[in-house]
């Protein structure tokens, strides 16, 4: 297997799925259970990995789902990942999900997350992805914030002491120093 490019833009990892929402995929509401949703979400982020690292990827964390609006029966289910920034050897995919009602000819947003992949080799062990070139200014925000995304998910997982944590510090003194301005 050739390796893969050592930088990559944001568009190579863009997956786009779409699915109908029939009887078998409701509650007893009629709207899309969330477990289907997020099966559906996961296999589109393994796309994004997988595009980007040119490896199999697995899911090693979901973090930050936001279910917004549900989704009727009916709905046609539109899911848009790509990679916001590549880490060593893992990645984070964001996803944003619409439901779209073709009958009355409307779509709105229903759902974001972020999921965490780590490329594989064929042993199974973690490796070396490429790295992300952010190449428009929301790319470059998503990029950053990522980061940050990241720090938060490994000082939950104690994987990671909040003082190594620098874009972390920032953002509280931050917002410390905001809150003190404002009572003062």
């Amino acid at each position: 297997m050739a390796d893969p490019p050592s930088v990559k833009p944001v568009a190579d990892s863009r997956c786009k799925t779409t699915e109908i929402v029939l009887p078998n995929d409701t509650n007893g509401l009629g709207n899309m259970m969330g477990g289907r949703l997020l099966h559906l979400m996961d296999k589109c982020a393994a796309i994004s990995a997988q595009r980007h690292a040119h490896r199999v990827c697995v899911t090693a964390s979901v973090d930050n789902v936001e279910f917004q609006s549900a989704i009727e029966e009916g709905e046609v289910v539109i899911i848009e990942g790509h990679v916001n920034r590549a880490f060593r050897t893992s990645m984070e995919v964001e996803l944003n999900v619409w439901a779209e009602n073709p009958l009355q000819e409307t779509r709105r947003k229903c759902n974001r997350a972020f999921y965490t992949f780590v490329a594989l080799d064929e042993d199974g062990s973690p490796v070396p992805v490429p790295d992300i070139d952010p190449q428009t200014p929301q790319e470059r925000e998503r990029h950053e914030a990522a980061a940050k995304r990241r720090d938060i998910r490994l000082v939950l997982a104690g994987r990671k002491d909040l003082e190594d944590a620098a874009s972390l510090k920032e953002d509280m003194l931050t917002a410390l120093q905001r809150s003190t301005d404002a009572v003062e």
